[in-house]
């Protein structure tokens, strides 16, 4: 089944952001990336991200690290309605995450991703990884990222086709596409396309090359009922939705902001 997804946002992807976009036709939502050791120093500002108050589909993603810390955390946690998998970033752009080896510069990781993947088996949870094309076009030129889709045990991969040095505005890769998905294929795992999808065409042309799903991240913030327009159904009006939003805004209780940010990114 091709699934529709709603990218982990940093200061978007609070509950009520999540469950509107669900209530739209996404499949799945996911958290801001967390912080392992945030989360286990009890850090307020990590834990502020991992509210659930409803029962909508999210991953939880988290941005690994020290394996020992990952292996404690999954020790200690607890289920909970709603809750469908985590997800490994392996993605993020930030310059100071790339340089301590994490985010986008744990793609050409090879042995420390499998590290992290085996420690995610072991405690039985359902898992996705995130990745881009590496960290820099260095990286991306030599494909390191297919040593990931090769070798590595997941449920299935979201791949960002860009290098970690590419600014967000700058055009995804999609011709790496088709042999990501052959190598995908060969081995079962699903691959979701991630990065510049807002339109049916477009989805239309990942679905007719392979990939199993989309996961759509600024396009949902300007509007949350993308998901319905992408599966032919009528969407919400600007004004709708916005209602919409603040009444679950205020329903959670959550921090205001969330729907500050999503009313100040429509302007």
């Amino acid at each position: 089944m091709f699934r529709y997804m709603v990218a982990p946002l940093e200061n978007f992807s609070g509950p009520a952001f999540r469950s509107l976009c669900y209530k739209h036709g996404a499949d799945v939502t996911f958290t801001e990336m967390t912080r392992v050791e945030g989360i286990l120093r009890n850090n307020k500002s990590t834990l502020s991200k991992l509210i659930f108050p409803d029962s909508t589909p999210v991953e939880i993603q988290l941005l690994p690290g020290d394996e020992a810390q990952l292996d404690s955390y999954l020790g200690s946690f607890k289920n909970f309605e709603g809750f469908v998998g985590f997800n490994l970033n392996m993605g993020c752009p930030s310059v100071g995450i790339i340089k301590s080896g994490r985010g986008a510069g744990m793609v050409k990781r090879l042995s420390k991703v499998d590290r992290l993947a085996k420690i995610m088996r072991l405690h039985q949870f359902p898992f996705s990884i995130k990745l881009r094309l590496g960290g820099t076009e260095f990286e991306k030129k030599h494909k390191v990222y297919l040593r990931i889709l090769q070798n590595i045990d997941t449920d299935y991969f979201i791949l960002n086709p860009k290098h970690g040095m590419q600014e967000s505005g700058e055009s995804e890769d999609d011709s790496v596409y088709p042999e990501c998905v052959d190598i995908c294929n060969s081995r079962g795992i699903p691959l979701i396309a991630n990065g510049g999808i807002n339109s049916i065409k477009k989805v239309k042309e990942l679905e007719k090359i392979g990939i199993s799903g989309v996961m759509i991240g600024r396009a949902a913030i300007t509007n949350p009922s993308i998901f319905d327009s992408l599966k032919g159904k009528k969407a919400s009006n600007k004004t709708e939705i916005t209602k919409e939003y603040k009444e679950l805004s205020e329903k959670f209780k959550e921090n205001e902001k969330y729907f500050k940010n999503y009313l100040n990114w429509k302007k």
